[in-house]
């Protein structure tokens, strides 16, 4: 996946340096100056992750952390606060906050880069906002750039297949199995008619058909 990162700090020399690097290992990257803009670019962009700076004008990024985590459509954004401030009540303030992780500057890119894929890969787990799609399973939600979109259960449960594994190819026969069960008969253009139907509601370009073969989820 190609993930979107919003870098948050009130020096330019930060978010340059930063941000370059992390445009080398394959991330889209945009930049903020101070928290109203990282919510506004947040609520604007989706990223995956937000790198936040504690001290900034206008807000800083406890404040900002925190009407994140409040405010629908976003608050599952991870956050890792990237900042000089090291002590241990700055880092319970942002954990408090919401933060899914903590970093002291001065830090080595290695290790950034480390802490960044970490967090990453814990919420493959949970599931990942893909293009502005979220597959919740738990709570059997699905939203679109952070509008909730009513699906019923057997598009949820081939949404929920397909999104599994972007790009894994799912034959036929392993849908059919997977979400009407083997030994419920069902005519051939069932999974077309579910599909046609999730296209409609979520994009024309998520879901990719393999003719004679299947389908399979892109970001």
């Amino acid at each position: 996946m190609n993930y979107r990162i919003l870098i948050v700090d009130d020096e330019p020399d930060i978010l340059e340096f930063v941000g370059y690097n992390l445009k080398k290992e394959g991330y889209q990257v945009e930049t903020a100056s101070n928290g109203r803009e990282a919510v506004d670019k947040t609520l604007a962009w989706h990223p995956h992750l937000i790198l936040l700076d504690a001290m900034m004008p206008i807000m800083d990024g406890y404040e900002a952390c925190r009407l994140i985590r409040t405010t629908k459509g976003i608050d599952d954004t991870l956050v890792i606060f990237l900042t000089a401030r090291g002590d241990e009540n700055s880092q319970v303030r942002g954990f408090d906050a919401g933060a899914d992780d903590y970093i002291a500057k001065p830090v080595q890119l290695k290790a950034l880069s480390s802490h960044i894929r970490a967090v990453l890969k814990r919420k493959e787990h949970t599931g990942f906002d893909d293009g502005a799609i979220m597959v919740d399973s738990a709570r059997h939600v699905v939203t679109k750039g952070g509008e909730e979109i009513i699906l019923p259960r057997k598009e949820f449960n081939l949404l929920e297949l397909l999104h599994s594994q972007p790009g894994r190819l799912f034959t036929r026969e392993e849908i059919y199995d997977s979400v009407w069960g083997s030994e419920v008969v069902v005519g051939d253009r069932t999974i077309d008619v579910h599909i046609r139907n999730l296209r409609k509601k979520i994009g024309e370009d998520h879901i990719v058909t393999v003719k004679g073969v299947g389908y399979k989820y892109e970001d």
